[in-house]
């Protein structure tokens, strides 16, 4: 199996478009296979989601309404609502596996790969990719 692992910031907005980057990576194994992206971090995930259409604001909203950031939360420390973003996970999944075809992810025609990061806290983010390699 190969692996890279890429380290990045995700900045105020909560939707952080990495498909670029993975591109690059099926690109430089130039193969056919799947592709296994993997955020090591309790309060973030990955989607496929279509970006520059209004969808990335659509989908904070229905963040907001379904994970508010308010005194609500056991978990309690860091910024207000800190709460939330660990139990963000648990909807929007920590990893995403992508067919490869001749080093080309195989997305839909709307489709872009990106990071989900509520927390303010911590910009500061892995992402692990890693290929396998058809038969």
């Amino acid at each position: 199996m190969l692996t890279r692992t890429l380290h990045l910031q995700t900045g105020a907005d909560p939707v952080t478009d990495v498909t670029a980057e993975v591109r690059a990576f099926a690109s430089n194994v130039g193969r056919s296979g799947l592709l296994h992206a993997f955020l090591p971090h309790a309060t973030c995930g990955l989607a496929l989601l279509e970006t520059g259409a209004g969808s990335e604001p659509d989908l904070v909203t229905a963040l907001d309404g379904l994970l508010p950031r308010d005194d609500r939360w056991q978990h309690s420390h860091g910024s207000p609502g800190h709460g939330a973003d660990h139990v963000l996970p648990a909807f929007v999944s920590p990893s995403l596996v992508l067919p490869v075809d001749d080093g080309d992810i195989a997305l839909g025609t709307w489709q872009s790969v990106v990071i989900v990061d509520t927390n303010v806290d911590n910009p500061r983010r892995t992402l692990r990719l890693s290929f396998l390699v058809g038969a």
